[in-house]
């Protein structure tokens, strides 16, 4: 018999695809025709049945039930109050259960937040940041902004004090402009937890008619993890790396210790010789499934495809399927397949070669399997790694690791009166190489 996780973690998606958005950008949205003729709503026996077989496939003391979509609140309060009672009818004594739900947010009132509140949800609210940004693709039925309705949802969260999260997605629309979200999302959202998501939306070389514009995956061939270019409205790895990096450099002379970034606690992790807590930049994935309305559970909640299926819940129990061996090879994959360029790379200890689902470039040697967003991961890790190693030294001292905002406001005072000397023709004292003049004395 093969090893069975203690834990692990599976995506409910009770709606399977459908949602009452919809986002230019969001591949899910095709997922709709893995089941035609469906009603997309999850039964009360496979609503019981996948409780009861998540329960007791854990040994460990903490049992996640996590929901998403599609949009899961289309279900109806009276869906989420069952699956309360079903929870506790199967919890085990010592037990602990943690509930979450990722949400658009547009259909949250003072009745959801109520019930989140007193059940503790961590709910993560979809938001792209500042209006202008966020409505260019997430959008409703009728091709309409849904800004409002998302902040309306988001102070109805608030007011109950239902703790949340939000989740950016990272696009053309919006990656430009780091320091305008993140301050969005900080002052104006109060979010204390914040994850980036980079949008690569992957297509044949003749696909990119899907990103015209007001287009989307809706009606759109099934998303397949396939295709060596990207959609206009993707991420560029450059991009990436830039955004990141900007946000780290606001967030380490004010927030840390008091938002949380997850990428920044990976990486810390990462530094420290710690588990990651996130699959992406793990050495080897499989733990994180996803399970769609009518039982199927898939490898991934990015491979929901049929060679990705492994087996339908009411046939096969959970924790078989969990740690099946093709779910096995599939996590396992992830490592095993990671390129030579790859395993000598001075920053593998913290990339571990990203997303599987986004390795469809191939190497200077030519070798297939690099990280489509590598350019931008090696630029962030390099430019945290003097500050990474910096935390690390704290932590190892057991102080805060927040104490590194007294080194860069000491180093910020320093160089202001640096820069208040220096002539024109004299090289910055930033360090940058130029001249004065070319540099920061252009500001």
């Amino acid at each position: 018999m093969l090893p069975r996780p203690p834990a692990f973690h599976v995506l409910v998606k009770p709606t399977g695809a459908l949602c009452n958005l919809d986002c230019s950008y969001c591949f899910f949205l095709s997922k709709e025709m893995l089941y035609p003729g469906s009603r997309f709503r999850m039964a009360d026996e496979l609503l019981e049945a996948y409780l009861r077989q998540l329960i007791e496939g854990h040994t460990a003391p903490e049992v996640q039930v996590a929901w998403q979509g599609g949009e899961p609140t289309l279900m109806g309060l009276a869906f989420f109050e069952r699956s309360i009672e079903l929870v506790e009818k199967y919890r085990k004594p010592g037990v602990r259960v943690i509930y979450s739900l990722q949400t658009n947010g547009t259909l949250i009132d003072e009745g959801w937040a109520r019930f989140l509140r007193r059940h503790n949800f961590l709910v993560g609210i979809s938001i792209d940041g500042p209006q202008p940004l966020h409505d260019v693709y997430r959008v409703d039925k009728g091709n309409q902004p849904t800004f409002d309705k998302v902040l309306r949802g988001l102070r109805s969260l608030q007011e109950q004090g239902v703790e949340y999260n939000t989740l950016t997605t990272l696009h053309r629309a919006n990656a430009d402009h780091p320091l305008e979200v993140y301050r969005f999302l900080r002052d104006e959202c109060h979010s204390r937890f914040l994850q980036f998501i980079p949008i690569l939306e992957r297509v044949p070389a003749e696909g990119q008619e899907i990103a015209a514009p007001g287009s989307s995956w809706r009606d759109r061939p099934l998303y397949r993890q396939a295709g060596d270019q990207v959609t206009d409205r993707s991420l560029r790895p450059e991009q990436y790396g830039d955004f990141l990096i900007e946000v780290f450099e606001e967030w380490v002379r004010h927030d840390v210790g008091r938002v949380y970034v997850q990428m920044f606690d990976v990486a810390l992790a990462n530094w420290l010789g710690e588990p990651p807590g996130l699959c992406v930049h793990a050495q080897t994935c499989g733990l994180a499934l996803a399970i769609e309305h009518n039982g199927d559970l898939y490898s991934c909640d990015h491979f929901v495809e049929p060679g990705y299926r492994l087996g339908n819940i009411l046939e096969t129990p959970l924790i078989e399927l969990v740690s099946s061996p093709q779910q096995q090879r599939f996590g396992q994959e992830k490592l095993d397949s990671l390129p030579g360029y790859c395993r000598g790379c001075e920053v593998r200890f913290a990339c571990h070669g990203g997303c599987p689902k986004d390795r469809f470039l191939t190497t200077p040697e030519g070798e297939p399997g690099l990280n489509y967003l590598c350019a931008g991961f090696k630029r962030f890790f390099h430019h945290v790694d003097e500050p990474m190693r910096r935390m690390v030294a704290l932590l190892r001292q057991r102080r805060a690791p927040a104490e590194i905002m007294q080194h860069y406001q000491e180093q910020d005072r320093r160089l202001a009166v640096a820069l208040a000397s220096a002539g024109r023709n004299d090289p910055c004292p930033c360090g940058s190489g130029k001249k004065f003049k070319q540099c920061h004395g252009r500001l």
